[in-house]
């Protein structure tokens, strides 16, 4: 019997694939599609997103393939106003090697995954489908489009927003539209229009027209209303713009809505990314937080496949829903509000598991907090330099917890997720089913 099906091979579906062949989990990766998905979508990696990418081996080319986001250029007439960027431009250090946003188009994202996945064994399977599945308590009986009939211990719903996972559930996908219109997003080759700037054209009733130059590319993304482009996506931009459009390479429209489900699990299915959540594009939040439920689902998995206690996998849907509905009212006031304000808001650096049942209290608080400063329970462990000179995020990589031991007794321990199980004086021999690794901080 197979260990996990993984249903959608977008970002969500990807990361979790990689997780679980990293702990030599038996899992198959299958998408509908016959093609890699080969649009620019969601662009913008947050910082938190990085450091995660960093643990998974793949921050390097992710920079390779990126850079910080461009300043904006208002163009009003013959008049354009440079307004800055919507992504900071902060130092990197020793605690926060990724303190910015980065633009890298998903396609390139994807792709980088991909090779991530090829690298430890792993593969996605093109063009199969899940037609339907049944479960029972021992597994998961799913049928293919294929005509194959695969039985697995776990399922996991990484289907997107039309999830055909979620609705077989019969899960209420509850939030609002927030408006009546439909947005179109595209990437294009535009004649004559200056790379160096994201740019913007204001409108009548308050609608802008953007395109932003897409790194490693010569194709700029396109954000508009339909309405712009009634007659046709070349008519509308040559006439806001007076640029003409020599290539269109992909195209989407999207309404405007935040809809989630209220159980991330139903017995041994369980959903991540936008089959679970979805929302505008303002704030650059998609892509992360379904990116990050897979982060947080991936050693989870690997723990109940190996007999550990379900207890370990129902936090699963107690630390991300939370997260998701944080999500859904942020992205809100931000489409509505329509404000460029960004930067700690939207870095997703603050987040935390501090309520989560994994996160243990300290038995000596007044001990830890002379070493362990603002940490607590719950909170992603920051990058620091050891003693030999190395990162502690290179040594973080091997995905099992590990103990960071401090010179004056303090010990954290790690979850395989790089998020802090405990702070004590304890000595801890095992989590999550393996045995810990040591760490010796300056």
């Amino acid at each position: 019997m197979l260990d996990v099906l993984i249903v959608g091979a977008g970002p969500a579906g990807l990361t979790l694939a990689i997780e679980l062949a990293r702990r030599g989990i038996a899992f198959r990766l299958i998408d509908q599609s016959p093609e890699p998905f080969a649009g620019s979508r969601g662009k913008g990696l947050q910082p938190r997103t990085l450091e995660i990418l960093d643990h998974l081996g793949v921050a390097e080319p992710i920079l390779a393939a990126g850079c910080l986001y461009p300043d904006m250029r208002v163009h009003m007439g013959p008049l354009s106003l440079r307004k800055g960027s919507l992504g900071t431009r902060h130092p990197a250090t020793e605690a926060r090697p990724y303190p910015n946003l980065w633009m890298v188009p998903q396609s390139e994202t994807a792709r980088i995954l991909r090779e991530r996945l090829t690298e430890l064994g792993g593969q996605v399977e093109l063009g199969i489908g899940l037609l339907s599945f049944a479960q029972d308590e021992a597994a998961v009986t799913a049928v293919l489009t294929n005509g194959e009939t695969v039985t697995a211990a776990y399922l996991a719903g990484c289907d997107g927003g039309r999830s055909l996972v979620r609705k077989a559930l019969g899960l209420a996908f509850d939030g609002e539209t927030l408006d009546d219109k439909t947005s179109v997003v595209a990437d294009l080759e535009i004649e004559g229009l200056d790379r160096t700037d994201w740019h913007v054209w204001p409108m009548k009733g308050g609608e802008r027209l953007h395109l932003c130059p897409l790194p490693g590319t010569d194709l700029f993304q396109l954000q508009a209303p339909q309405s712009v482009l009634a007659n046709g996506l070349e008519a509308g931009v040559r006439r806001v713009t007076g640029h003409r459009v020599t290539r269109i390479a992909w195209q989407s429209t999207y309404g405007h809505s935040t809809r989630a489900v209220d159980r991330y699990r139903v017995g041994r299915v369980l959903l991540a990314g936008d089959a679970a959540h979805i929302h505008p594009p303002a704030g650059g939040q998609g892509l992360n937080t379904s990116l990050q439920d897979a982060w947080n689902l991936g050693w989870k998995l690997a723990w109940a496949v190996r007999g550990g206690p379900q207890a370990v996998l129902d936090s699963y849907e107690q630390e991300r829903l939370p997260v998701a509905r944080r999500l859904l009212q942020l992205t809100k006031s931000l489409h509505e509000s329509r404000s460029t304000k960004r930067g700690d808001l939207t870095n997703q650096l603050d987040q935390n598991y501090r309520d989560s049942p994994l996160a243990a209290a300290a038995p000596e608080p007044g001990a830890t907090a002379a070493r362990a400063g603002d940490l607590a329970a719950g909170d992603h462990m920051p990058d620091a330099r050891l003693a030999d000179g190395r990162r502690l995020y290179d040594r973080l990589r091997a995905p099992q917890a590990a103990q960071l031991e401090y010179r004056d007794g303090v010990r954290i321990l790690l979850r395989p997720d790089g998020y802090i199980a405990q702070i004590s004086s304890a000595d801890t021999g095992s989590y999550a089913g393996a045995a810990v690794t040591r760490i010796a901080m300056d």
